[in-house]
């Protein structure tokens, strides 16, 4: 029921010239108080009616108001539709349309504000003369005497200083607003924006705060208390003083029934009910702090900060919120565990993406977000070891010069470099000689890596990880085969999903689709994959892949179905990882320390992170069908390349 069949019908406008505009403003904020009349002298005299009628031409154009749109909260919500948080600046507003607000509030806000708000045309000359009487007698601005629309254009366009002038000027402006807005567009722009405390802009936001529910299931007395708080809102607060919530709200009931907009008994009623107070929820904390960090970081590179804290947008996110907590508590039992296991002081990143959509499903930037914001998942530039060899073993495959098969020699070997020599080693310190590239990557050599990396090329290697998107600096050194560069878990998991998609890549997102307050589409990241990589090599690295888990350094990793894989281990054991893809999900998962130092004597991807990748795996798939990953006999392999 709108607000204005509740009460007075509104009245018919009339509409004048406007080189008699001026005359129209002054004659009705002017001729019928005594307040506008003393201002009316005042200004005369300081510069005479033409300086005034100046004033009054220098005025903010109300018919902006037609077009307005206030600051507003952005929301962000899992792919199911909960909400993870809302971002906003100062102000914590969600808009809703007046028929979405409780007839009770609409009824306990004009009792209280403006009771006679359906009746004027912009200005009550019963309120201002009693509020001019106020001034006069007390020699300053006591009393406002301000109706509802004089209320909302003092809000969006004048300062708060309380001054004679600014009343005048709130008075014109009202005039002319009530001129190109109805009186319910005015009532449901003033509901939306008027301050109701601890941060809360505008009706939703404060009925979610001081009674936890929307602004259109109020009750009688919960509306009557929120009306009570627009003068003083901190101190009417009932989280500061109910007993001052209450005696407020007894004066607007009181008000409502004297107007016979109330019953006796709904005023008695009103009066006993329980009142159950929600929490302040501004600048409150996210349910999950590593995906809306990494949400509003996509926001703000695409739209602008302003826009996260001011434009009042929905974000819908690729996150599922119990898939991620699962996660979480993941990381966080196997954090104690790795302790026990020597691994002192270690962090963990972990970073899930669908590798058909690159949506991210999960994203884990720490042990535990409250002892560290710190988002690893997304922020640490950490060395990826010998997970970085796939990406030198695609690039040879993709010359159409190797295959699984090619044999590499595992044997000493030195390169120049720069100024000096490089002598690759392998980790156990020893060689194996002559060896298929197949059981090169499943042991994890190190020689043959660097060996095939010189025979490509190292420039070409980089350009397969830039294509992946990683973006990192790299120089084309005989030591990068073996990962000396940094990198994050959320660029390796991103490239490690495009090998297990066959080279098809879309941009890796933590974002579904955005929209506005209003639903207008503003960002849809529907899937539009592009081929980036050759599919054949593609399928040929994750069969090399498999035999990582079936054969070689990540045994540790095996599931009841096809995984393709890779261990990494730096030579200081300071990082350690897995990344490894079934067909429908690809998860990359880091170890480490903040302070860059030592982990542990002995420890590797293979035998402290594939457990941790296992765990995590087997309860992400726990209803996901068995599938295999493609064969390369299924793609046409590459012609051969001058390299």
């Amino acid at each position: 029921m709108s607000s204005s069949n509740t009460f007075v019908e509104q009245q018919p406008k009339t509409r004048i010239a406007p080189n008699l505009e001026f005359l129209k403003e002054v004659g009705q904020v002017a001729g019928v108080t005594l307040l506008s009349i003393t201002m009316l002298a005042s200004s005369v005299i300081s510069g005479g009616l033409v300086g005034l009628a100046v004033t009054f031409r220098n005025l903010p154009d109300v018919r902006q108001l037609k077009n307005f749109f206030p600051e507003e909260t952005t929301y962000i919500y899992d792919i199911k539709g909960k909400l993870l948080a809302g971002i906003h600046g100062e102000a914590n507003r969600k808009i809703v349309p007046l028929d979405e607000i409780s007839p009770n509030l609409k009824r306990a806000v004009l009792a209280s504000e403006d009771s006679h708000f359906y009746n004027h045309h912009g200005i009550n000359p019963v309120g201002i003369g009693r509020a001019a009487l106020v001034n006069w007698t007390a020699g300053s601005v006591r009393e406002g005497g301000s109706t509802i629309t004089m209320q909302l254009v003092k809000n969006i366009f004048l300062s708060k200083k309380r001054a004679f002038t600014r009343k005048i000027a709130e008075a014109v402006l009202a005039i002319r607003l009530e001129q190109i807005l109805d009186k319910d567009q005015i009532l449901e722009m003033y509901l939306n924006q008027v301050y109701w405390g601890h941060n809360n802009y505008g009706v939703q936001t404060a009925a979610r705060t001081y009674f936890d529910k929307s602004a259109a299931n109020l009750t009688l007395g919960e509306s009557a208390m929120m009306a009570g708080l627009i003068q003083a809102p901190e101190e009417f607060s009932p989280f500061v003083n109910m007993k001052l919530a209450k005696q407020k709200q007894k004066e607007v009931l009181r008000r409502m029934l004297e107007m016979k907009w109330i019953s006796q008994q709904e005023y008695n009623d009103a009066l006993q009910q329980e009142i159950k107070l929600g929490k302040i929820r501004s600048f409150q904390g996210s349910a999950l702090p590593y995906v809306t960090n990494t949400v509003a970081q996509e926001i703000i590179k695409k739209f602008g900060r302003d826009v996260l804290l001011k434009g009042g947008m929905r974000v819908q996110t690729t996150v599922d919120a119990n898939f991620q907590l699962m996660a979480e508590e993941t990381i966080k039992e196997w954090h104690k565990t790795l302790e026990g296991r020597g691994l002192h002081k270690n962090q963990m990143a972990l970073v899930a993406i669908d590798p058909r959509t690159h949506f991210i499903k999960a994203l884990v930037g720490g042990i535990d977000s409250k002892r560290s914001e710190f988002n690893r998942a997304n922020q640490a530039q950490r060395q990826p070891g010998s997970a970085f060899k796939p990406f030198v073993y695609y690039t040879a495959f993709a010359s159409g010069k190797f295959t699984p098969s090619t044999t590499v020699i595992d044997a000493p070997v030195s390169y120049r470099d720069g100024d000096g020599w490089y002598y690759p080693r392998n980790y156990d310190g020893g060689f194996m000689g002559a060896m298929p590239i197949r059981t090169a990557l499943a042991l994890s050599r190190n020689v043959p890596a660097v060996k095939i990396g010189k025979a490509v090329g190292m420039n070409t290697v980089i350009d397969t990880c830039r294509t992946l998107g990683i973006n990192s600096p790299m120089v084309a050194v005989s030591s990068l085969p073996l990962g000396a560069i940094g990198v994050t878990p959320l660029e390796m998991a991103s490239a490690y999903a495009t090998f297990a998609n066959y080279g098809w890549q879309s941009p890796p997102t933590a974002i579904v689709r955005v929209t506005d307050s209003s639903g207008n589409v503003l960002l849809d990241n529907t899937p539009k994959p592009q081929l980036v990589l050759d599919p054949w090599a593609s399928a040929s690295l994750l069969d090399v892949m498999q035999s990582v888990v079936t054969d070689g350094t990540g045994k540790g990793a095996a599931l009841d179905r096809p995984v393709a894989g890779k261990t990494g281990t730096t030579s200081s054991e300071k990082d350690i990882w897995f990344i490894g893809s079934v067909p429908q999900l690809t998860t990359a998962i880091w170890v480490g320390r903040d302070d860059n130092k030592q982990l542990a004597s002995g420890a590797t991807g293979g035998g402290m992170v594939t457990p941790v990748w296992r765990d995590f795996m087997q309860k992400a798939l726990k209803d996901v069908p068995v599938m295999k990953f493609k064969p390369p006999s299924e793609f046409p392999r590459p012609k051969p390349v001058k390299i």
